[in-house]
């Protein structure tokens, strides 16, 4: 009884805390701050990643913070990606913002990904509570890959990253990044599971190799769309 009284706490502060941040993120995207785009955002992201560790902080919620830890490790890594991609295969740009770069890559980045990635493990890791595995990691996917299209999609509208000379779904879906940025969801999830309890040092490197992985199959699947099925 103990269990599912926590569990419908966590939960419902879940809610309470992303109905917040998409206030937040309304307010200040379309009211109109005379506040450069990438200002904005980087705004937008550092109170994400200070409003999730506070509240699981002061709620006592200490798998929700471990989660955090997990996936904003995981998001400062993914800097190499997002710097690989656009540096060396010239198919991913990041422009001028009026904020400051890492390398070519916006500095808000750096944050970003731990919003998606913290979004799908939570909910991952309560349907797992109710459900069997496979239902969570079948969900898990197909939020990755619901939630990742529906950025590309729509994060270009904000003078974002948008891709360019690779083939392309509607016009901004890059074809070769979807199913690793599904694996990347895929592959947070399993592996949080898996190192929930370790060392901090321990989710350091196990961070770093979902970026290692996230990386190669990004690299991959770019070979195999765009030199091998669609030349």
């Amino acid at each position: 009884m103990e269990k599912n009284d926590n569990t419908t706490k966590t939960t419902r502060d879940f809610i309470i805390v992303h109905l917040i941040f998409t206030g937040l993120c309304f307010a200040v995207l379309m009211i109109p701050i005379p506040i450069a785009i990438g200002i904005k955002l980087f705004i937008l992201i550092v109170s994400y990643n200070l409003l999730i560790p506070l509240v699981g902080l002061f709620r006592k919620y200490n798998e929700w913070v471990k989660l955090w830890v997990f996936v904003f490790l995981i998001s400062l890594f993914q800097i190499w990606p997002d710097w690989f991609l656009s540096a060396q295969l010239n198919i991913l740009v990041f422009p001028e913002d009026g904020l400051f770069k890492i390398g070519p890559v916006s500095g808000y980045m750096a944050g970003l990904w731990a919003i998606p990635l913290f979004l799908l493990c939570f909910i991952g890791l309560k349907i797992r509570e109710n459900y069997s595995r496979f239902k969570s990691y079948f969900v898990v996917g197909l939020l990755a890959f619901g939630i990742f299209v529906f950025s590309e999609q729509t994060l270009w509208m904000l003078q974002s990253w948008y891709p360019q000379n690779v083939t392309l779904f509607f016009d901004h879906l890059a074809v070769y990044i979807i199913i690793p940025e599904v694996l990347l969801g895929l592959s947070t999830f399993y592996y949080f599971e898996k190192v929930k309890t370790q060392h901090f040092l321990i989710l350091i490197s196990v961070a770093f190799g979902i970026m290692l992985l996230y990386l190669g199959s990004a690299s991959f699947f770019y070979f195999l769309t765009e030199k091998i099925i669609f030349i």
